[in-house]
This record gives structure tokens, C-alpha cells and sequence, in this order.
């Protein structure tokens, strides 16, 4: 979830949870009230409007012994003038925070016990009973209460009051309970409320702080092995996923670097190893020719002839160290020109021959090819391809016989050169990596071979820059034969190439 979504819920749940939970309280507080108003004082409502009203709520208090009162003025006056009956009413007054008082003329009759002697001068003269039951005389001062009057004559003619006095301290501390019940809950509410939201908050922002905080550190101590589980879709987490994607990032470039220097290394080993042969045989054939060891012209030409040789195997290695620099920075120079396919490889074959014919070395040409057949290449790169392959082919030819068949053929779209050998062919195992750089399917075999296990690597980066594909087959002790092709030059698909 977004932060921004985050905050709107935020305010949502800031302003109206609590509202919404203050009502519910609020509601149960005042039920809970209702009842024990009611089970202390014998009220019964069927809604609270008597609990929001000091002077209803009064009023309910003495309502029934009030009627009964005045039901008995009416009808039986003279029991209000019996002790017993005043005492029975007062008790039960008592009960409910009231008290009675009797009154004749101007004389006071009967006093209730609780009875607060500060309110007695204050009673209503005669005559001030009100017809409606919900009525009184409230009096303000030190204290404060409600007074209800029933008038009455005695049986002499004589003019009589009965007035009920309820305080208004006791009620009063029920209303305050009330308030204060209200108010701590509704503190409660907003104090949880505000923990609720913070701890959400918190452990949202927090714990993957924590987690990019440990994740740094990590990166900082050149600990890449670790993972960063994101499990957030908020902003947080997008940093998080980026924080992963970079770590990944420099784990794969360090592991590239590293397998980089391993490869540089291997190639270093290789060349050094194979510069090393060449250049012990060039010295040790230089210091025949300077002591006098080859006193013949048969002999220097030998001599010379060796010398040479060597040091023509020195410059293809180092040419191609330079090409392997070259494909590492994915800078090799093309110079593509159209090309006969006739014409081209029968060159080839005419050089290729005469290399291994003095290596008594049989080389077959079949050509399956239309001679009106072009193609689009570097002529100097396709030839390095091809000796590349015929190179390797004869290093590891181990029969007394050894022969090198090329074949070109027609594939539709493309040319299929198949460049075949009788040698020791390659295992299965090691046939889907032989042009990988530096793979060596016989270590020992290449290091006294020569080569430095880039030649195939090569090849293949050629072949696919010019659009082709290149594959092999082999069987042990039977031979190997590769294949390359690329595809045929035509006037349509190369215009066409054009405008695009």
C-alpha cells in the first residue's frame, strides 16, 4: 500500500474512529446509568432524555410518591395529618435523596430528618401548586434542590402544604459520573487509537529501514550474498526492490570482473606457455647458427627455414591475443564487400594447399554452389575462420593419413561450409562447449598442441557478426566436422535492407 493511501486512512481512522467510538461509549455508559438510576431510584424510561435534563430527572425521582401525594390530598386529607403515614412516606423519600415536609398555616407540622433547615424559610407560600406533575420550585443557592408542593385543607378549614425536597447534590454526582466516564474513555480512545496508528505506521516505515540499514552494511563490508525480501508494494518497498536490483547488479559485475581476470589470466598462461616453445626453438637454432653448428648451407637453410616458421607461429599468437582484445571490447574492424562464393574458396583451398601438402596432409574441395552465388562478408575475417578451423583440425590429427574435406553447399537463403577431419574427434560431453573462451576438453593435449583456447571463441563471434550460425559434430577416434553458414547476397533483400 502507497503512503499516500496510508495517510488518507490515517486521517480517516484519526477522525472518525474515535467519533464513532465515543458514540458507542457513550450510548453504553448512559444504558449502564439508565439502569442503575433506575434499580437506586425506581425510574424506568423508555429513552434517555430524562439523563440529559437535571430537573426531569428530579422530577422522576419522587414522580410516584408525588402522585400518590396528591392523590391522597384529594381524598384523604387527614391521613396527612397522621404521624405514622408522614414517617412511611418520608422513609421512602429518604430513599431517594428527598425528604418531606408538612406544613399548616404557618406553622411547620412535620419535618423530615434530612430535612436542610437553610430551605425551610424558602418553602412557596400557599397556592403555588402547579397542575403539571413535571413541575417545581427549583431553589439556587449554598444549596440546591427541587421543591414540589401539594396543598391540602384539614378537616378544621385550616390551609395545609406538603412539599417533597430533593437536593440536587446527590443527582448532580450522578451526572458527573457520567461526564467523567465519558471523557477518560474518550482519552482512552484516542490515546489507543493514536498507538494503533503508529505502530501500523512504524513497522511499515521501520522494519524495512532496518532491513536496508543491515543490507548497507552488508555492501559496505563487500558482503554480496545476501537477498533483500520485499514485501511491501509502497514506496518503501520499491526502494527496497531497487536496493536488491542494484545489489544483484554489483554481484554480477564483480563475479564478471572476476571471471574476467580469471579468463585474462588463463589466456596470459596460454600464450606464455605456447610463446615459450617458438621462442626456445628460435634461440636454440640462433646459437647453432652463431656457433658454427650448421656448417653446411643444407643445414642454415634448415636452420633459417625453422627459424622462421617459429617465428610465424609467435606472430599468429600474438595476433590473435590482439583480436581477442579486440572482441572483448566488441571492437573488430569489418570491411564487408560482396564475394563470389566460387572464386573465394577456391583461393582458399589453393593456399590451404600447399601448408598441407608439406604436411603430407590430404585436403578434398566439393563445391555444391551455383558460380553465380554471392555473398556479403569480410573477406580477411571469413579466411581467419576458415584457417582457424583447418588449424585446429590438423593439430589434432592423429592418423598416419590425415585428411581435411570442405564442402559448400546451396541451403535455400544461406551457404553451408562444412570443413570435415579424420582426428580424435571431441567426446560428447565437451561438443556443446568447444566455443567457449578457454574451454579446454584436454588440458594436457592443448598445452602441448599450442593454442590458446580462444581460436573457437573467435570463430564464432565472426560467424554470428555476420548474421550466421556455427555448430559441430564429432565422434572419437573418427573425426569432427564443422559447420558454419551465412547467409546468400540477393539484389531484393539487400535493397530492402537498405531502405530500413
Amino acid at each position: 500500500m502507497k503512503f499516500r493511501n496510508k495517510v488518507i486512512i490515517s486521517f480517516c481512522i484519526i477522525i472518525f474512529v474515535p467519533i464513532l467510538l465515543s458514540i458507542v461509549v457513550l450510548f453504553g455508559f448512559r444504558n449502564i446509568q439508565r439502569k442503575t438510576i433506575e434499580q437506586n431510584y425506581g425510574i424506568a424510561a423508555e429513552d434517555y432524555s430524562h439523563l440529559s435534563s437535571t430537573t426531569q430527572l428530579l422530577h422522576r425521582f419522587t414522580k410516584e410518591i408525588f402522585l400518590q401525594m396528591k392523590e391522597t390530598a384529594e381524598s384523604h386529607p387527614e391521613k396527612l395529618e397522621d404521624t405514622a403515614y408522614l414517617e412511611e412516606i418520608n422513609a421512602e423519600l429518604n430513599a431517594k435523596n428527598s425528604c418531606l415536609v408538612v406544613r399548616k398555616g404557618d406553622a411547620l407540622t412535620y419535618i423530615g430528618g434530612d430535612a436542610d433547615s437553610t430551605l425551610l424559610p424558602l418553602l412557596p407560600p400557599y397556592g403555588n401548586m402547579a397542575d403539571n406533575d413535571y413541575t417545581g420550585t427549583y431553589v439556587d443557592g449554598d444549596v440546591q434542590a427541587l421543591i414540589k408542593q401539594v396543598d391540602f385543607s384539614y378537616q378544621d378549614g385550616g390551609e395545609g402544604s406538603a412539599f417533597i425536597i430533593t437536593l440536587l447534590k446527590e443527582d448532580g454526582l450522578e451526572l458527573k459520573k457520567i461526564a467523567v466516564d465519558v471523557t477518560v474513555s474518550g482519552l482512552l480512545i484516542l490515546v489507543l487509537t493514536a498507538c494503533m496508528l503508529t505502530i501500523w505506521i512504524y513497522t511499515s516505515i521501520i522494519n524495512p529501514m532496518k532491513k536496508l540499514q543491515v543490507a548497507a552494511q552488508n555492501i559496505k563490508e563487500g558482503n554480496l550474498d545476501f537477498t533483500i525480501e520485499v514485501e511491501n508494494d509502497d514506496e518503501i518497498g520499491e526502494l527496497c526492490k531497487s536496493f536488491e536490483e542494484m545489489r544483484q547488479h554489483l554481484k554480477d559485475n564483480i563475479e564478471e570482473k572476476i571471471e574476467g581476470e580469471k579468463e585474462n589470466k588463463t589466456l596470459i598462461s596460454n600464450i606464455a606457455h605456447d610463446l615459450k616453445t617458438p621462442i626456445t626453438a628460435v634461440k636454440g637454432y640462433a646459437e647453432g647458427l652463431m656457433d658454427g653448428v650448421a656448417d653446411t648451407p643444407e643445414k642454415r637453410d634448415k636452420y633459417i627455414r625453422t627459424i622462421y616458421n617459429k617465428a610465424n607461429e609467435m606472430d599468429m599468437l600474438i595476433n590473435e591475443l590482439t583480436l581477442y582484445s579486440k572482441i572483448d571490447t566488441n571492437r573488430i574492424p569489418y570491411n564487408f564487400v560482396k564475394l563470389n562464393v566460387s572464386d573465394y574458396f577456391v583461393d582458399c583451398v589453393e593456399e590451404l594447399g600447399l601448408d598441407l601438402e608439406a604436411k603430407n596432409i590430404g585436403l578434398g574441395y566439393f563445391n555444391y554452389v551455383d558460380e553465380k552465388v554471392q555473398i556479403i562478408a569480410d573477406p580477411e575475417q571469413l579466411r581467419r575462420v576458415i584457417n582457424n578451423i583447418v588449424g585446429n583440425s590438423v593439430k589434432y590429427l592423429d592418423k598416419r593419413r590425415g585428411y581435411i574435406n570442405i564442402r559448400i553447399k546451396d541451403v535455400g537463403d544461406f551457404i553451408q561450409v562444412e570443413i570435415e577431419d579424420n582426428g580424435r574427434g571431441i567426446a560428447a560431453k565437451d561438443l556443446p562447449y568447444i566455443f567457449d573462451r578457454f574451454y579446454r576438453a584436454d588440458a594436457s593435449r592443448n598445452s602441448a598442441t599450442g593454442g590458446s583456447g580462444i581460436g573457437l571463441s573467435i570463430v564464432k563471434k565472426i560467424i554470428e557478426d555476420h548474421g550466421g550460425k556455427i555448430w559441430a559434430t564429432s565422434k572419437e577416434s573418427i573425426g569432427t566436422v564443422m559447420y558454419f553458414v551465412i547467409r546468400k547476397y540477393q539484389e531484393v533483400y539487400h535493397e530492402q535492407s537498405i531502405d530500413h
